[in-house]
């Protein structure tokens, strides 16, 4: 509810993704103007993580840029940004903050990734 009033976002999630190498942490709008903050390209978002206090950035790939969507929020759409996870120090079950400029997501659970499904055709 917090993160509705002050930020308008909802549906916050973290899961590790790429074999665990990355945490992806996804939100969806609902107030464009308060959830700027999270789309600012100024800003350096990054993970803090609660067992060892250790920060970890965003990801950046080399012909892409950062691994984050910065382009003008809309309400009801789904947005991400892929943190680093050097040494698969990040687990499912872990607490975490997210920092991106003012914006403090705190204890935020590591859920475990999805598995995928397959159906024969």
């Amino acid at each position: 509810m917090r993160y509705r009033e002050i930020w308008g976002i909802d549906n916050l999630k973290l899961e590790p993704t790429a074999s665990g190498s990355l945490i992806r942490f996804s939100y969806r709008v609902l107030d464009p103007q308060k959830a700027q903050v999270l789309n600012d390209k100024k800003t350096d978002p990054y993970l803090l993580v609660d067992k060892t206090g250790q920060k970890v950035g965003v990801e950046s790939a080399e012909r892409i840029g950062k691994l984050r969507q910065t382009a003008e929020p809309e309400s009801g759409r789904q947005y991400w940004m892929m943190f680093g996870n050097p040494g698969h120090l990040v687990r499912p079950g872990d607490r975490v903050d997210v920092v991106v400029g003012g914006f403090h997501a705190f204890g935020l659970f590591v859920e475990a990734p999805q598995a995928a499904t397959f159906r024969n055709p």
